[in-house]
């Protein structure tokens, strides 16, 4: 497996956590990638049927992928090799935000009539997806939600701009 890269996007001078994450799963191939993956759709063939996709297109995103760690290549067949594409745990940890992304398009670009329903494998009930608040435990509106400087936070020397 390839080393994972690391990414820093800075936003003026701080680092930017969404910045990077899109440098990375922001294109709209990479994003239907992941969602078939989660879907279980796993080999070359099968994604390039599902999704339309360039070969050689879906072949750079399967490659910046597992570059990143975010999809491991695993053979299943040896005679010609074939590799099938898995999520990594790190992949994995995109899953809420696939689903935020899903859930914004059926209320503000679908209207409201969600073509996929996501439900418990165990008790077929409809998710749900909210942020609780792990001190209080009370669920958490967007606009009760604040941002500060995390631990990761570099702030470089300020510089003067000038417009033009």
């Amino acid at each position: 497996m390839a080393a994972s890269r690391t990414v820093a996007i800075s936003h003026d001078d701080q680092l930017c956590s969404i910045a990077a994450s899109l440098q990375l799963i922001g294109d709209r191939w990479s994003l239907l990638i992941l969602r078939d993956a989660f879907r279980g759709v796993r080999r070359f063939d099968e994604l390039a049927a599902d999704l339309h996709i360039a070969r050689n297109l879906l072949a750079d995103r399967l490659q910046k992928l597992v570059d990143h760690g975010i999809l491991v290549k695993q053979p299943y067949q040896q005679r010609p090799v074939r590799y099938e594409y898995r999520l990594s745990a790190k992949g994995v940890d995109l899953s809420p935000a696939l689903v935020a992304l899903m859930r914004w398009g059926d209320k503000h670009v679908l209207g409201e009539s969600p073509p996929v329903v996501l439900v418990h494998d165990r008790c077929g009930t409809p998710l749900e997806q909210t942020l609780i608040c792990p001190e209080c435990a009370e669920a958490v509106s967007p606009r009760a939600i604040k941002s500060r400087p995390g631990p990761g936070a570099v702030r470089s020397k300020k510089t003067t701009r000038r417009f033009a």
